[in-house]
């Protein structure tokens, strides 16, 4: 009866480790997929962002980011958390918004400050948002992240709104996200920069949120993710214009009309690094 019972178990144990293994592999095609799928999209996106900012308006909105920024696992770039953001200042003002999205595909702190920031420094943005550093978290530097994140928003202008850095649910990525935000966080109180909980809000998604969120290569989110992470921004957005159309209605001069290098088309550039696309 022990034997049977203990051939029984290995057996049992047998069937579970070869269904895992079965489950393993799918995971992994199927990540491996995604992750084809959506790196095809950056240069989709890359040119539906240079096309919007080449396009005029009396209100300039700039994002500095990354992958997210663009929209990458989104069903289409005006998806991306950006996009829903300028939706939602197209129905807050009755003037025109353009928007010049900076942002790489696969940027980290460092990519953003020597090719972002550039093209920053030739425009006048009304509304800025800056959603930067996930990409420094698989390579974390303590000391490195917070010398960046300093060195970043030193060069911004005083009224910036900062997202810290989305949840990555579970460890050990989570416990560098933190101390990552906490060193955010501080280098955006000296500058006096309102930032936006964008790491509490995904946090309470839970277990709903990884499994409803995200595209399918797990890491960046679908379009029901990017609505989320939008929504962090709404309020300090909302305000920011709410000054920015005072100004205007008291100045009869139009504010953000594209400047020459941004009509030639290079507002976004097209050809990431692909040893940093994520």
């Amino acid at each position: 009866m022990r034997s049977m019972r203990g051939r029984t178990a290995i057996a049992g144990a047998v069937v579970i480790a070869g269904g895992a293994t079965v489950w393993a592999r799918w995971l992994a095609r199927r990540q491996h997929h995604w992750a084809r799928t959506l790196a095809d999209a950056i240069p989709v996106n890359s040119a539906f962002w240079r096309e919007q900012g080449a396009k005029s308006g009396e209100v300039l909105y700039v994002a500095i980011g990354d992958s997210a920024a663009q929209g990458i696992g989104a069903s289409r770039p005006s998806h991306s958390y950006v996009g829903f953001v300028v939706r939602r200042m197209r129905e807050l003002t009755t003037r025109r918004v353009r928007v010049a999205n900076l942002a790489i595909s696969g940027a980290t702190i460092r990519i953003a400050i020597d090719k972002e920031l550039p093209l920053l420094e030739a425009l006048h943005p009304d509304v800025l948002t800056v959603c930067i550093g996930a990409n420094d978290i698989a390579a974390f530097d303590p000391e490195r992240f917070d010398r960046d994140v300093r060195e970043l928003f030193e060069r911004l202008p005083d009224h910036a709104i900062v997202a810290d850095l989305p949840s990555f649910y579970f460890l050990p990525g989570e416990r560098k996200v933190r101390v990552a935000n906490t060193l955010l966080r501080a280098a955006a109180a000296e500058r006096g920069f309102t930032v936006v909980p964008l790491h509490d809000t995904t946090a309470r998604q839970g277990l709903w949120g990884v499994t409803t969120q995200f595209a399918g290569d797990l890491f960046h989110p679908n379009d029901r993710g990017y609505r989320i992470w939008a929504a962090v921004f709404e309020d300090a957005v909302a305000a920011r214009l709410a000054e920015v159309d005072s100004r205007l209605a008291a100045d009869s001069r139009p504010a953000g009309e594209p400047p020459a290098a941004l009509d030639s088309g290079n507002s976004t550039p097209l050809r990431p690094d692909p040893a940093n696309q994520a």
